[in-house]
């Protein structure tokens, strides 16, 4: 009895000024997905940076061309929407993804791996110590515990950027913010849908370069503004669901019977 070839990779990364960390996760991660499968992609969304991200990135292209793709956005779209771009253009049957500025360690998706089992559609990681300075810890646990409260959400860890998926998600969930509450439109959308979550313990790193793009009160406050209105669209008004039983009939329709 021959056994089943492993599923294809795509691995991405958005990337924001992230020049100080780039190539080492870009190579950690060629490493880390060819001991899974033969079949895989790193890409990189360089989401409008200012340092020498750019030139980082297209360099890594030449070094690994089999394997590594960068898309290049002119101007900031914000996490949210180097998130979308990430999904969009990653093309195997499964797909990862972590942010760049190194607080995940790349290599540990092979955690992630062996718990994608046929009956799971998504893994999510969860920090086993957040590696953060005091007031991050203090302001990411009110947010953990308040979001998971205002949507009904079931995994431990609803602010761990560390998830390994099966790309058919995307046929039914389709995404559309541009700020960071991407996140909670994603664990929302996919619980609603019904896809199955298993969930791993990952480690967290304190930031070795560069300064957090979210811990500064404008931006909290932009925040706070952001989940309140995801929170009228997806839990009052439900507005999604509709569109995602659509989705899921024509698929269905389409399977032959």
């Amino acid at each position: 009895m021959t056994s089943q070839p492993a599923p294809g990779l795509s691995v991405f990364f958005p990337a924001y000024n992230d020049s100080g960390t780039i190539a080492s996760l870009v190579i950690s991660a060629v490493k880390a997905a060819s001991a899974l499968t033969p079949d895989f992609e790193v890409i990189v969304v360089n989401d409008g940076s200012q340092d020498d991200t750019p030139q980082i990135l297209d360099e890594l292209a030449r070094v690994y061309p089999d394997h590594v793709r960068i898309v290049h956005h002119a101007k900031n779209r914000g996490y949210g929407g180097a998130l979308r771009s990430g999904f969009e253009h990653a093309t195997k049957e499964l797909v990862f993804y972590t942010d760049g500025d190194a607080q995940y360690d790349p290599s540990e998706v092979a955690l992630l791996w062996p718990a994608l089992t046929r009956d799971v559609d998504w893994v999510n990681g969860w920090k086993i110590s957040r590696s953060d300075p005091l007031h991050r810890i203090v302001i990411g646990r009110l947010y953990h515990h308040t979001v998971k409260l205002l949507f009904g959400l079931k995994v431990r860890d609803v602010d761990c950027d560390f998830r390994l998926m099966r790309r058919r998600i995307f046929d039914v969930v389709q995404l559309e913010k541009s700020s960071g509450v991407i996140c909670l439109e994603m664990m929302k959308k996919f619980q609603d849908a019904g896809f199955r979550v298993a969930e791993v313990p990952v480690h967290h790193y304190h930031r070795a370069y560069g300064k957090s793009q979210f811990f500064n009160f404008r931006r909290i406050a932009r925040t706070g503004v952001d989940v309140l209105k995801l929170w009228w669209a997806l839990v009052v008004r439900r507005e999604h669901l509709a569109a995602q039983r659509a989705r899921a009939a024509a698929i269905g329709a389409r399977q032959p019977s």
